[in-house]
């Protein structure tokens, strides 16, 4: 993540803030994650007003104070001050955290702006700071502590003051210049621009990235689903157990992964050779306001179909509410993306990388075609089928892969009663 939006502020300008408050909700490309404070004081000026969009990691978009009298007496061009005091301390402390502290690791994990700033400002060794801040964040109060005490005396060395200095001399401003657009722009009243969401953008950037970048195999198999939908039927009414058709399916490719574990891979670029997946996880597509979302069954093969079931509605929830947590869609081996309720017939699906595969399902429609009846004789016969497409990675999948599994998938689907072994 390099940047985000601004989805909704908690606190006001003016609000008193504890630390572990929630500021604000920052949206990403895959969820939206509350940002809590660091320290106490007062909300005194925020400089990303809610749904600012495409915020870069670092940016300041709030100030505090500790004092509340401080508030009304904030300059009215605090927010170009606040910018250019941010970018160049911000760039020191990186510079000094990297190179002057490769002999010494600093004693904590996080660290707040105010605290940053102070390092900067004083010169001070990180690593001579001990955090009292919760999940080892650095606080103000301990750079201003260890400043009183004499602990922490300015060490910027003869030649961090020449890289500095060489730097200021150096640095020129330049203005940018937007490249003149090959394509003629439209005429204003022709079009209306839509407003996209950073999740939108991401899926967008990879989707691309995934069609020019993996030689994608499209294979396609017809099941019957009458046996399934038999089986869904007996559950529900012999033991009160609701289940979808899309969490049979789950289960059913979820088997076929681990009856065909080549199947379950993903192509290593470093070593130039597909590498097994050690478990079966299943992305699921999900559809939201923001975006499409892939939340995960994980050892989705080990699972009751009660458990999937379940599991399925929590996640979707999540992921319509923009609650998932980042280990609830990161990973997965396998993803599957069912459109037959929508309704569609087929479809054919985009690769979600490093996935190397994923299965596009339809509805089920009603054919008519020959059936083998008791007496041995084909007769007509109506059956339910649906469109089971697999795209695939074909430097994994070649040709006789992607068959064996397809032809295992179908065989769960044939004899569903062997989803519950």
């Amino acid at each position: 993540m390099n940047q985000g939006n601004i989805a909704k502020w908690r606190k006001k300008e003016g609000d008193k803030i504890d630390v572990g408050d929630v500021l604000c909700e920052i949206e990403t490309d895959k969820a939206t994650l509350e940002f809590e404070s660091l320290e106490e004081g007062f909300l005194a000026k925020i400089l990303a007003p809610e749904g600012s969009k495409d915020v870069l990691v670092g940016q300041p978009i709030a100030i505090t104070v500790e004092d509340p009298d401080e508030v009304k007496n904030l300059p009215a061009d605090i927010s170009k001050v606040a910018e250019a005091k941010e970018d160049k301390p911000t760039q020191d402390l990186t510079h000094d955290v990297k190179h002057e502290g490769n002999s010494e690791k600093p004693n904590f994990s996080r660290i707040s702006p105010s605290a940053r700033l102070l390092i900067a400002e004083y010169g001070l060794e990180p690593s001579l700071l001990k955090a009292s801040g919760p999940r080892g964040t650095l606080l103000k109060g301990d750079v201003l502590a260890a400043i009183k005490s004499g602990g922490g005396p300015p060490r910027i060395s003869e030649s961090s003051q020449e890289k500095i200095s060489g730097s200021t001399h150096t640095s020129q401003p330049t203005s940018y210049t937007p490249p003149q657009s090959a394509t003629p722009l439209l005429d204003m009243d022709t079009h209306e621009d839509l407003p996209n969401t950073q999740i939108r953008k991401v899926i967008a950037k990879r989707l691309l990235e995934s069609k020019q970048s993996t030689p994608h195999l499209y294979l396609s198999i017809d099941v019957i689903l009458d046996p399934l939908l038999a089986f869904r039927n007996e559950l529900k009414e012999q033991h009160n157990l609701k289940v979808s058709v899309n969490d049979i399916v789950i289960k059913a490719v979820a088997l076929a992964l681990r009856n065909v574990p080549e199947a379950n891979a993903f192509w290593n670029n470093e070593k130039g050779e597909p590498s097994l997946c050690d478990s079966v996880d299943i992305s699921i597509a999900v559809a939201t306001d923001k975006g499409l979302m892939t939340p995960i069954i994980r050892n989705a093969d080990q699972k009751t179909l009660s458990a999937i079931s379940l599991e399925v509605k929590d996640l979707a929830e999540k992921a319509r509410a923009g609650k998932l947590k980042p280990n609830d869609f990161q990973g997965g081996t396998f993803s599957i993306s069912n459109l037959g309720m929508f309704p569609v017939d087929h479809f054919c699906a985009i690769i979600n990388p490093p996935q190397a595969g994923i299965l596009a399902v339809g509805r089920g429609n009603k054919v008519v075609e020959p059936v083998v009846g008791s007496d041995g004789i084909e007769k007509p016969g109506v059956v339910t089928k649906m469109s089971l497409k697999l795209s695939a990675d074909h430097r994994v999948f070649d040709g006789q892969l992607g068959g064996k599994f397809l032809s295992t998938l179908a065989s769960n689907f044939s004899d569903i009663r062997r989803l519950l072994l």
